[in-house]
């Protein structure tokens, strides 16, 4: 019998850190679906990474956001359209100016109604949470990359193409040396491989790895996962080394033509002996689907 309880995903800001000048993180406290939450000011601007999940929790963030901002133009961008990072955008409409690149805002179009009731079917506490989510429309889209001036700092925004998934964006502050990943990168955990055939197969293990491989070439002084405790550029190295091993470990398997099943476990038996520390192993086996089916048979 699972006795295991999902704890409540609430954003608490009260223990936001400051990463920089004008540049502070609210973390994710290690919570399931709490992401961490950027807030990036400039002169006359700031900019809101996330919204936390739900329209509670975006109120909460927006709160923090505006006396954080203390009267300067406000815009909000997420990292990607999974419900704890956007699914709380339409807190801020008239507040902020929602910007985001060109991919993602099409998942949040065509996805993004299935995984609000794929979410709201996971627990109790997680449906209580997306009551009264209603999906917005960016303000702003931008295809590739954007430079957004907030008056004295630019923050850079970029698409990576299809890796966690299709509309993945890195956020990036050059004056700080600051780097946001959303879950290209997780500090703690096995890579989240939303590997759900039929129904989303967006994810790319091989993408996403060539992906890792040149944001750790950048060597940001400072990272920001998705979730986890913010780190530096061994964070990006440690997903790129484990991505590597995974489609190695994977792919050399395969072309023995053993079973998928099989593949799985011997994979994820090597993973954990690998990195007992790290939580989320179930995303092993996603991921070992994925890869198998980026195999070139």
């Amino acid at each position: 019998m699972n006795d295991y309880v999902m704890p409540d995903p609430v954003v608490q800001v009260t223990g936001a850190q400051e990463l920089a000048r004008d540049l502070v993180v609210v973390p994710d406290r290690r919570v399931p679906l709490v992401p961490n939450i950027g807030l990036i000011g400039g002169t006359h601007s700031v900019l809101v990474v996330e919204t936390g999940i739900g329209p509670e929790n975006a109120e909460t963030v927006l709160e923090f956001a505006a006396e954080f901002a203390g009267g300067r133009k406000m815009y909000l961008t997420t990292t990607h359209f999974h419900p704890e990072h956007a699914f709380g955008a339409q807190v801020f409409a008239g507040e902020a100016t929602f910007l985001i690149n060109r991919a993602q805002a099409e998942d949040l179009r065509a996805k993004g109604p299935g995984y609000l009731g794929m979410f709201r079917g996971l627990d109790e506490v997680i449906a209580r949470r997306l009551e009264g989510v209603r999906l917005v429309t960016p303000d702003l889209v931008y295809d590739d990359e954007y430079d957004l001036d907030l008056g004295g700092r630019v923050v850079r925004l970029r698409a990576t193409g299809r890796a966690h998934s299709k509309g993945d964006q890195i956020v990036t502050v050059p004056d700080s040396g600051v780097m946001f990943t959303g879950d290209l990168v997780e500090a703690g955990q096995f890579a989240i491989f939303p590997w759900f055939p039929p129904h989303d197969t967006d994810v790319s293990g091989t993408r996403w790895l060539a992906v890792m491989e040149r944001l750790a070439a950048q060597s940001p002084q400072v990272v920001v996962p998705g979730h986890g405790d913010v780190g530096g550029p061994q964070l990006l190295a440690d997903v790129r080394d484990y991505l590597r091993l995974l489609r190695d470990e994977t792919w050399t398997r395969r072309d023995s033509a053993m079973s998928e099943e099989t593949i799985a476990e011997e994979v994820k038996a090597l993973m954990i002996a690998r990195h007992p520390e790290w939580e989320g192993r179930d995303w092993i086996e996603k991921g070992v689907g994925c890869l198998c089916s980026e195999h070139a048979s």
